[in-house]
């Protein structure tokens, strides 16, 4: 056998009839097929029929954290250890209008913590990290572990994309995924998230579980389901962790679009963000102070947070770590530095009323439409282009009063976008008498 080759199991299909039979597989049999895919020694075909009897017959808890293991020992685990603040993250399953992330790393970085985050790109009706820093002039998101490393020294805080060395083998199993239809299995899912954030060298994470119509997790339960499964995928590595099961029946914040948001987050910075982004970064920011050890209290980091983004402190930080990434800093200062679409329109209510209702994830896909987001992974994105939204749910509306300001730089596409928008945005004569929280449920390890 050439130094290449690793050493299979020579009943590869005993292991596929096993996982479609139900019965609960070995780490050795799942580290055999994730390690043999990744090599090029299992097929597609195998790895497919493994990936399809996942989804239906579902993994163990045990089973997670053993195809987590397995995908996270595929490839580097980056060492941060030169570091001796403690290193906390954190993740979510993506919506629409999450810009949190980019608040969030400066902003523990100011306290005292080191925040690094290895990020997506947009896919669908979400957007994507990467994307919305992109639309900063410069700003460099392809960066090497060692330029990772040396940013996160000197500013505590960097935002980055994976690298071809970080979790190999879930690139190759997502790839599958996307053509098997097997996208939405929480175990997963648990593992492509899991696998990527413990390589980062990271000692806590906060994970944000959306739900609802704007979320990929449209029911409450398996939002939980899956909070629970990275909860205890985590303490299996001995990393910290808590998942904040969130409510995304609507944008978060007013705007959408990469520009846009990258506009409300520098807005928020300099203290005048919305009330429902200001809050959840707080309560995350909260969280991860507690979770890295800089407060005793959740309740203790939500006051520092609020603290350090009154002083600015998180606002220079968010200009550093721009500098350091190649970014034009000056956006800080003078947002109108960011790519602006060329026309905007008013997308009206034809009744009086009030805003009772909307489809969360088709006001995302008008904003993919508009040409803002990715409908296939090779697709370009403009980052001017999106859509600011005017009332959120339980707001009262006027006929003829704009519902959101579309930008957009083709009138065909704002047609397109403008026809999704007026049949999913729902005006009633009643206002609806509850509003359900932001942060639904808190799944900590016990």
């Amino acid at each position: 056998m050439s130094n290449h080759k690793h050493e299979l199991p020579a009943n590869i299909l005993d292991i596929l009839r096993k996982k479609r039979n139900g019965e609960e597989l070995s780490r050795e049999e799942i580290e055999h097929l994730v390690r043999g895919h990744t090599h090029g020694e299992i097929a597609d075909h195998q790895a497919a029929a493994w990936l399809m009897a996942a989804h239906v017959r579902g993994l163990s808890r045990a089973e997670t954290a053993h195809l987590t293991s397995a995908m996270l020992h595929s490839g580097e685990q980056i060492d941060l250890t030169f570091l001796s603040a403690k290193k906390v993250d954190k993740h979510s399953t993506g919506g629409v209008g999450d810009k949190t992330s980019l608040i969030l790393a400066p902003l523990v970085a100011a306290g005292g913590l080191v925040a690094p985050m290895i990020s997506g790109r947009g896919l669908g009706h979400t957007g994507g990290t990467l994307d919305k820093l992109e639309a900063i002039p410069g700003f460099r998101v392809n960066l090497s572990v060692s330029e990772f490393k040396r940013v996160l020294a000197e500013c505590g805080c960097c935002i980055t994309g994976q690298t071809a060395e970080i979790a190999p083998a879930d690139r190759k199993l997502y790839y599958l995924r996307h053509f098997t239809s097997t996208i939405d299995s929480p175990p997963l899912i648990c593992a492509s998230i899991m696998s990527k954030k413990l390589a980062e060298g990271i000692d806590a994470l906060v994970l944000d579980v959306k739900t609802g119509s704007g979320a990929f997790m449209k029911r409450e339960e398996d939002a939980v389901l899956l909070g629970e499964l990275m909860v205890d995928t985590a303490k299996r590595t001995v990393v910290r962790a808590v998942a904040l099961v969130t409510g995304m029946d609507q944008p978060l914040g007013y705007k959408i679009g990469n520009a846009l948001e990258v506009e409300e987050v520098i807005g928020a910075l300099h203290g005048q963000g919305p009330s429902d982004l200001v809050e959840l970064t707080v309560t995350l920011a909260g969280w991860m102070f507690h979770l890295g050890g800089r407060c005793a209290t959740v309740e203790e980091g939500e006051h520092l947070a609020r603290e350090l983004l009154a002083s600015g402190a998180a606002r220079e930080k968010f200009r550093r770590m721009i500098e350091l990434q190649g970014g034009d800093a000056r956006v800080v200062d003078e947002p109108d530095r960011l790519p602006r679409a060329k026309s905007a329109a008013e997308v009206v209510s034809a009744s009086n009323g009030y805003v009772t209702a909307m489809d969360c994830e088709l006001i995302g896909v008008a904003g993919v439409l508009l040409g803002g987001g990715r409908q296939q992974e090779s697709d370009a994105v403009d980052p001017a282009v999106g859509i600011v939204m005017q009332k959120k749910l339980g707001d009262p509306v006027q006929r003829g009063e704009a519902l959101c300001t579309a930008h957009f730089n083709s009138a065909e596409q704002m047609e397109a976008a403008r026809l999704i928008i007026e049949r999913n945005i729902q005006v009633e004569a009643i206002a609806p008498t509850v509003r359900a929280p932001l942060v639904r449920r808190i799944i900590r390890d016990r």
